[in-house]
């Protein structure tokens, strides 16, 4: 029996060797190079057992299904990454976006859940794969949401103007605790229909939403005190790991959404702590510090989520729409950003090619496919989960590659 520790330190180690291959050989930005090489490696295991030379296929598949994939992100690595990215992101530019970000991360996502999950309803029945409706919205709840780890990773390293890269992080950071919740009650009403009202919709909307921010500002409040009355840069390091970890623990025992609370704790931070609250010293450990969590904890759930098609459930009629799929999510994408969009800028200017690079740049990740494993066994699931993985290795790998020169053609100045 393999321990928890033994996992662990197993996947840092193939997590830090793919970074390494993907230095020293590859050149790919490192997230992605990660995710390549592990794809790539779960292909050879899969080769090498259809020719006999080996089971590595059925090894690699038992120690996986020892991993719980949506406990390890949702419940473990989640809110490290959204605390990381939330800490630098100005609170004065996520201000002046507050109507383009807070229409996104609402009217968008669930209109795109809406137009997802009845789309796939009709492309699945086409296909001769018919899905209970129902199921369908599922699909499209936890589709829709950009994934912030995904997003603010590429981000990073494109150098966008300010009111792009705000926004672009912005609606990644707010749209996956809204997902999640649409996703919960979809879920609920799939599980308990007879429990499902309107006005129980409502509450879980305020629990998780509304409940998140005012938790979040209570965990920044809090870290703001204990920061600002004391000068120990190692102890606030400490604190700030603290208000992570045990603020998104209390979060999810108060049933409220600790993917938002760690968000507003991570701006708090970021902006009124490391203003008032920080000395230099005490700055750059916590920037240092998280950056490296930031870093670490992205290699290897990329690694991860390429090491998962080891176990994702196969058959060639759901290839087949896969593709189509695929092209369903990007159009739908252009709906539910262009709309909003496209009413905000009737009230005030926004930036020029803001709908097509916000279409691209919404990149779907590992939340996606924590959601889907979520799901009640069987095979709707399993179709589910399949249809998931593809989207997401295509935004990630096509999407996360193209964005950066994407980007440049449309913001260059014209010759």
């Amino acid at each position: 029996m393999i321990s928890t520790i033994e996992i662990a330190a197993l996947l840092i180690s193939i997590a830090a060797l793919f970074a390494y291959l993907n230095d020293r050989f590859v050149g790919l930005p490192t997230t992605i190079g990660v995710m390549v090489i592990a794809l790539l490696v779960s292909v050879l295991a899969v080769v090498l057992n259809l020719f006999g030379l080996g089971d590595y296929h059925t090894d690699a598949k038992v120690l996986l299904e020892r991993i719980d994939f949506n406990e390890t992100l949702l419940e473990g690595m989640l809110s490290f990454l959204l605390f990381a990215g939330a800490l630098h992101v100005n609170l004065n530019d996520l201000r002046r976006q507050t109507w383009v970000i807070a229409s996104l991360a609402t009217v968008g996502v669930c209109l795109s859940t809406f137009l997802v999950g009845t789309a796939t309803y009709y492309l699945l029945g086409w296909c001769g794969l018919p899905l209970p409706y129902l199921y369908c919205l599922l699909f499209g709840a936890l589709i829709s949401p950009t994934d912030p780890i995904a997003v603010m990773a590429t981000v990073k390293r494109l150098g966008v103007s300010k009111e792009l890269e705000t926004t672009i992080a912005g609606e990644s950071l707010f749209n996956d605790g809204v997902g999640v919740v649409v996703f919960m009650v979809l879920l609920m009403l799939l599980q308990q229909p007879d429990n499902i009202t309107a006005a129980n919709v409502a509450l879980i909307f305020a629990e998780e939403a509304v409940g998140g921010i005012v938790f979040g500002m209570v965990l920044g409040g809090l870290g703001f005190y204990l920061l600002n009355t004391i000068d120990n840069y190692k102890v606030e390091v400490l604190i700030t790991l603290a208000l992570v970890m045990g603020g998104y623990a209390l979060a999810m025992a108060l049933h409220t959404s600790g993917p938002i609370a760690v968000v507003v704790a991570g701006l708090l931070t970021g902006n009124v702590m490391r203003k008032h609250a920080m000395s230099d010293r005490t700055r750059e450990s916590v920037d240092d510090f998280w950056e490296l969590i930031d870093e670490i904890l992205n290699v290897i759930l990329f690694a991860l989520i390429g090491l998962e098609m080891l176990i994702m459930p196969f058959d060639a009629q759901w290839a087949m729409a896969a593709v189509p799929m695929i092209a369903l999510v990007v159009l739908v994408r252009v709906v539910s950003v262009g709309l909003p969009i496209q009413v905000i800028r009737l009230k005030r200017e926004l930036a020029p090619h803001l709908v097509k690079i916000l279409v691209w740049g919404g990149l779907r990740g590992g939340i996606s496919v924590a959601l889907a494993l979520s799901l009640p066994a069987g095979p709707a699931r399993d179709l589910i989960l399949f249809l998931t993985y593809i989207v997401v290795v295509f935004s990630i790998i096509v999407q996360g590659l193209t964005l950066g020169p994407l980007i440049q053609r449309l913001t260059s100045p014209k010759q």
